[in-house]
C-alpha cells in the first residue's frame, strides 16, 4: 500500500490502472532484487573471506609442519643476538627459500616465519628480516591457530597464524603467518556480483514482461474500467440489486451462486450462501427445476407461506455461457387481491342473476294484478316465499349461513353449469357460522372445486345406469360437503372424474405434479393442490387425498378432504370490510 501510494503521488492520480499495475510490479521486483543483491553481496563477502582464511590456514599448517622449518625455527629461537649478520644469514637461509617457494606456488600475499619472540625469520621483503612482526603474535605463540583479517606492513589481508613446534617435543618455538590480500577477495567478489547482476537483470526483465502481461490480463478482466469506474459500478449494482422489489439469484457456468440480493433471501427463505452450488442452497424442488431449465418462462410456485413467480434465463456473452439468473416476484399480495376480487365478482354475478330473476317475477306479478287475477298473484307470492334464487341455483345452500360462502358456491355452480358439470351439496352440509378468513377458505375451496370440475368435465357423458357409480355411467358431477365443528370448517369434495393414478398418489400435492398436460396454462400446472395444502397447514389444518377414486366412491372419482381450523365465528361478521 505504501508503494502504491508513492506511485500515485509521483505519477499523479490521472495514471491509468494498467500503467499503475506495471509501475507497481516493476518497483516491487526492483526492490526485491535490490534487497536480494545486497544480501548476496554481504553473504558472498563473508563466504569468500572465510574460504580465503581457510586457504591461508592450510598453507600455514603445511609450512609449519615441514621438518626443516621446525628444526630451523628451533635453532634460531635459541639465538640471542640479532644484528646485520643474522639478517644476512636469514636472507640466504633455508627458511626464506621455503617460505618464498610456498608464497609463489600458492599466490599468497606473504608467508612469514618468526621465532618465539616474534622476530621475522622469513619475509618477502629481505630488509624486514630480523625485525619484530607488526601484528600481535601472542595467540599463535600460545599454541592456538588464528584466522583473522588485519592490516599489516604489506597491506590489509586475510591471514592465518599457526604455531611452529620443536621437532622433539610439543614446545612452541615460533609461528608461521600466511596472508592473502583482501584485494583478491574483492576481485573474486566482483566477479561473483557481475554474474549475480546478470541474473538480476534477467529477472527484472522477466518481471517487467510479467507485469505487462498481468496488466493486459487485468485490463481484459475489468473490461477496461478504471478503479473509480469499478467502484461506481459496484455501488450502482448494490443499489439496484438491493433496491428493486424482485429477488435476484445469479450463478456462474458451474452453477455456483454469485449474486443473491436481500429480496431473494426473504422470498426463497435462504441465507448468505454465495459461492455454494445451487443444489445446496435450500431451494425447493420446483424452484430448482425452473432455475435449471432457464427457459425464460414465468412459472408460479409456492415457497413457504408465499406465492411467487419465477423466471430463469441463461446468460451468455459473445457466444460464451456465463451462467443463469433467476428473478423472483412476490405474488402473494396480488393473489390475495385476486381472490378478494373473485369474491366480489361472485357476489356481483349472483346479485345480477337475482336482479334479473326478481325483475322477471315482478313483471309476472304485475301482469297478474293488472289482469284482475289477485288469487293467482297471491298463490304466486306464496310459491316465491318458499324458494329463493340461491336455492334454485344450488339446492340446499340454505344450510350454509355465511352469505359469502353462499355467493361463492352459487358462482361456482354457474361455472360448473358452463362446463356441463353438475355441482351439488352433500346431505351432511351444515355451517351455522360466519367466515373470518374468506380469502384462505376460498383459496382452498376454489382450488379443490376447480380441479374437481375440470376432472368431471373431461369425462365422456353416457346414459346413467342404475346401481353404477357416476364414473361408470359417464355422469359429470361434483359433490361438496361443508361441515362446521366449532370454529373448524371441514370440506369434502368428490367428483366423477377418472381419479388419481396410483403412481401420483404420493406426489399429488407436490408442486408441478398434475394429471393434466400443461397445455396453454402459463407456467404449467401442479400449483393448486400445493397451494391449498400450504394455506391449510398455515392455519393449522391440512388437505389430504381421502380416496384416489374407483367403484368404492359414490361418484367414482377422487375425493379430497380439507380441515381449516379457526376460520368460523359465531355471530355476524362483515367480511367485506377486510377486502
Amino acid at each position: 500500500m505504501v508503494i502504491q501510494s508513492v506511485t500515485m503521488n509521483v505519477f499523479g492520480r490521472g495514471v491509468r490502472l494498467r500503467t499503475q499495475i506495471v509501475l507497481l510490479q516493476v518497483v516491487l521486483v526492483a526492490l526485491t532484487l535490490g534487497i536480494a543483491f545486497g544480501v548476496f553481496a554481504y553473504v558472498g563477502e563473508q563466504r569468500l573471506s572465510g574460504e580465503y582464511g581457510q586457504r591461508a590456514l592450510a598453507i600455514a599448517r603445511t609450512v609449519a609442519a615441514e621438518p626443516t622449518v621446525r628444526a630451523e625455527v628451533a635453532r634460531y629461537s635459541a639465538a640471542t643476538a640479532v644484528g646485520p649478520e643474522l639478517s644476512q644469514e636469514l636472507a640466504g637461509g633455508q627458511l626464506e627459500r621455503i617460505a618464498e617457494q610456498a608464497r609463489v606456488r600458492t599466490g599468497a600475499l606473504y608467508v612469514v616465519v618468526t621465532d618465539d619472540a616474534g622476530i621475522r625469520l622469513a619475509h618477502p621483503e629481505i630488509a624486514r628480516l630480523g625485525e619484530r612482526v607488526s601484528t600481535d603474535p601472542s595467540a599463535a605463540l600460545g599454541g592456538s591457530e588464528v584466522v583473522i583479517q588485519e592490516l599489516g606492513t604489506l597491506g590489509e589481508s586475510v591471514r592465518a597464524k599457526v604455531p611452529v613446534l620443536q621437532p622433539d617435543n610439543e614446545r612452541v618455538v615460533g609461528e608461521v603467518s600466511v596472508g592473502i590480500s583482501t584485494a583478491a577477495v574483492h576481485q573474486q567478489l566482483l566477479r561473483d556480483l557481475r554474474r549475480a547482476a546478470l541474473f538480476a537483470a534477467t529477472a527484472l526483465a522477466a518481471g517487467v514482461v510479467g507485469s505487462l502481461l498481468l496488466a493486459r490480463r487485468w485490463h481484459g478482466l475489468t473490461l477496461g474500467l478504471e478503479p473509480a469506474e469499478l467502484a461506481e459500478l459496484v455501488r450502482e449494482q448494490a443499489a439496484v440489486l438491493h433496491g428493486i422489489g424482485e429477488g435476484v439469484v445469479a450463478v456462474d457456468n458451474r452453477w455456483r451462486t454469485t449474486v443473491i440480493n436481500d429480496e431473494a433471501r426473504r422470498l426463497l427463505g435462504i441465507g448468505d450462501i454465495g459461492g455454494r452450488p445451487v443444489d445446496d442452497i435450500g431451494l425447493t424442488p420446483r424452484v430448482l427445476a425452473v432455475f435449471r431449465a432457464a427457459d425464460g418462462r414465468p412459472v408460479p410456485a409456492a415457497v413457504g407461506d408465499r406465492l411467487v413467480v419465477l423466471t430463469a434465463r441463461a446468460v451468455s456473452r459473445d457466444g460464451r455461457p456465463l451462467g443463469a439468473v433467476l428473478s423472483v416476484r412476490d405474488r402473494t399480495d396480488v393473489e390475495s387481491l385476486t381472490r378478494q376480487l373473485d369474491a366480489v365478482r361472485s357476489l356481483s354475478t349472483v346479485l345480477r342473476a337475482q336482479r334479473h330473476e326478481f325483475a322477471n317475477r315482478l313483471h309476472l306479478l304485475s301482469g297478474l294484478l293488472h289482469g284482475g287475477r289477485p288469487e293467482e298473484a297471491s298463490q304466486y307470492i306464496d310459491e316465491l316465499l318458499g324458494s329463493g334464487p340461491l336455492g334454485a341455483a344450488l339446492p340446499g345452500v340454505d344450510a350454509i349461513r355465511d352469505p359469502y360462502l353462499q355467493a361463492f358456491l352459487a358462482a361456482k355452480a354457474a361455472h360448473a353449469r358452463e362446463s356441463n358439470v353438475g355441482l351439488r351439496l352433500g346431505p351432511n352440509t351444515w355451517v351455522d357460522a360466519n367466515l373470518i378468513a374468506p380469502v384462505e377458505v376460498t383459496t382452498v375451496l376454489g382450488n379443490l372445486l376447480d380441479n374437481a370440475i375440470e376432472a368431471a368435465r373431461d369425462m365422456r357423458p353416457m346414459g346413467r345406469d342404475e346401481g353404477l357409480p357416476a364414473e361408470a355411467a359417464g355422469i359429470r358431477e361434483v359433490e361438496i360437503e361443508l361441515v362446521q365443528e366449532g370454529a373448524i370448517l371441514h370440506i369434502a369434495v368428490a367428483d366423477s372424474g377418472p381419479g388419481v393414478p396410483p403412481e401420483l398418489m404420493e406426489s399429488v400435492f407436490a408442486e408441478g405434479v398434475s394429471t393434466k398436460a400443461d397445455g396453454d396454462v402459463p407456467g404449467g400446472r401442479g400449483v393448486g393442490l400445493a397451494l391449498s395444502r400450504q394455506v391449510a397447514r398455515a392455519l393449522g389444518g391440512d388437505v389430504v387425498l381421502s380416496h384416489p377414486g374407483g367403484v368404492e366412491t359414490s361418484l367414482g372419482g377422487a375425493e379430497f378432504i380439507a380441515r381449516l381450523p379457526g376460520v368460523l365465528v359465531e355471530g355476524e361478521v362483515v367480511w367485506a370490510q377486510s377486502i
